[in-house]
């Protein structure tokens, strides 16, 4: 049932208890005042009557008696009985003109009807004088009076119902409209706004409404906003991904070039170079000068290169594994740096997939660069382990720490870094230790890392 209905039908129940209500009120009232009324003028009557006939009939006898009555007529809502000492009725006062002809409902009249009393005086001669009450017209004058108000009380039930149906329409009216909002807006319409709604109450929905909208519509936008950068960021990270593994597979390739087909030209060169040095006859000649020389030239060529390879990409990790090549990445620094105290323990799981073997390999050497170059430390701890759910790598120096613009754009070593261990579902970390001192650590989840 609408609300509209369900308001109509408390104000009709309402206005219709109140005009139920008035009418008993009424109805009982009528009821009082008939009995009232029946019973003072009966008992006045009787008595006028009763002391009058008794007077007449003993100066005149029964005739002067009767003549009396006959004069006298009607008294009001009582009727007047002469009877003989048989009981035979020789004077009855004259019907009412009062409202002649009319009479209440049965049912109105037993409801108001009280107990009709009446009275009898003997007079002289056998006669009796009967005065009985007659409340018919007092009856019919309160149902006059209850119709009347009856009918005064359905008119003003029909003007204030008609008034409140008028004011319930116009108060709901603004409801079908509000609906229609919050269906527009459920489907998607995040645009909509209500128009100016008539009342205060309906503009104070109107204005709820259109901030509610208002503030969907900006965290929707706000959300999809967000949903659009973190896919721009998350084909991002899988280009630089692709990127990563792309540039390692050509450092791999060129570390590969280098280490196979450049190295043996320059130690053939070198070799070359050696034999033609060593021949007596130009040992002491311009031509064996040269031959030292490119030979020397060769010989720094071959330490620059492989300098170089462990940078582009360690071929030993494709065939010594990643815990060898760590050893020998912390020997060749440590010979780099004889008076630098470096110290390796590692525990790894030997089934590594190669971007992790790569990862913790990059997180060590960059550790290795930043302390020995940039932190000037007298030792470097370095630590691998693991366990069923992660594994660490750590590099913790003794140095002057991390500068204060080490974070700063154009920095790419630890930034690049940081990406990788992201792409692969880790996290990097890099803090002061104390007052000097540098930790690195990584943490990578094994399932990424088997």
């Amino acid at each position: 049932m609408k609300l509209r209905t369900r308001l109509n039908l408390v104000v009709v129940g309402l206005s219709a208890s109140f005009v139920i209500v008035l009418v008993g009120a009424e109805i009982n009232s009528a009821r009082y005042a008939v009995r009232e009324d029946i019973q003072g003028a009966h008992t006045v009557a009787s008595h006028f009557l009763g002391q009058l006939a008794q007077i007449y009939s003993a100066v005149g006898g029964p005739q002067l008696a009767l003549s009396f009555l006959q004069r006298l007529g009607r008294i009001r809502a009582n009727d007047i009985y002469l009877m003989t000492a048989s009981g035979r009725v020789i004077y009855r006062s004259p019907p009412t003109t009062y409202k002649a002809g009319r009479y209440a409902p049965a049912w109105f009249a037993h409801l108001l009807a009280p107990q009709t009393p009446h009275e009898s005086f003997e007079l002289r001669g056998g006669l009796r004088l009967v005065v009985q009450a007659r409340p018919s017209r007092a009856i019919l004058d309160a149902w006059d009076d209850v119709t009347r108000l009856v009918a005064y009380a359905a008119l003003a039930l029909v003007l204030v119902n008609a008034l409140a149906f008028w004011s319930i329409a116009r108060v709901l009216r603004p409801f079908p409209i509000i609906t229609a909002g919050l269906e527009r807006i459920r489907h998607g319409d995040l645009g909509y706004r209500l128009p100016r709604l008539a009342g205060l109450e309906a503009r104070a929905i109107e204005e709820a409404f259109n901030r509610m909208a208002q503030a969907v519509d900006d965290k929707v936008r706000a959300e999809r906003k967000a949903r659009e950068a973190e896919a721009r960021l998350e084909e991002r990270r899988e280009m630089s991904a692709l990127a990563n593994q792309r540039v390692e597979e050509e450092r791999r390739l060129i570390a590969h070039e280098l280490h196979d087909e450049f190295g043996q030209s320059v130690t053939a060169i070198r070799s070359l170079a050696l034999a033609i040095a060593s021949r007596n006859e130009v040992r002491e000649s311009t031509i064996g000068e040269v031959a030292r020389l490119i030979s020397d030239e060769a010989a720094r060529l071959y330490d620059a290169m492989h300098g170089l390879i462990p940078r582009l990409a360690p071929v030993s990790l494709d065939a010594l594994g990643l815990a060898a090549t760590l050893d020998n990445l912390v020997r060749d620094w440590q010979r780099r740096h004889p008076q630098v105290r470096l110290a390796l323990r590692q525990a790894l799981p030997s089934d590594l997939g190669p971007s992790v073997t790569l990862a913790i390999y990059r997180v060590v050497q960059e550790g290795l660069i930043n302390a020995l170059r940039h932190a000037r430390a007298s030792r470097v701890d370095i630590e691998v382990s693991s366990d069923a759910e992660q594994l660490i790598v750590m590099v913790l120096d003794d140095g002057v720490g991390l500068p204060a613009e080490w974070s700063r754009p154009g920095h790419f070593g630890l930034r690049g870094l940081a990406e990788r261990i992201a792409t692969l579902g880790g996290a990097l970390e890099v803090g002061k230790v104390a007052e000097h001192g540098t930790r690195l650590r990584a943490v990578l989840p094994m399932s990424a890392a088997t």
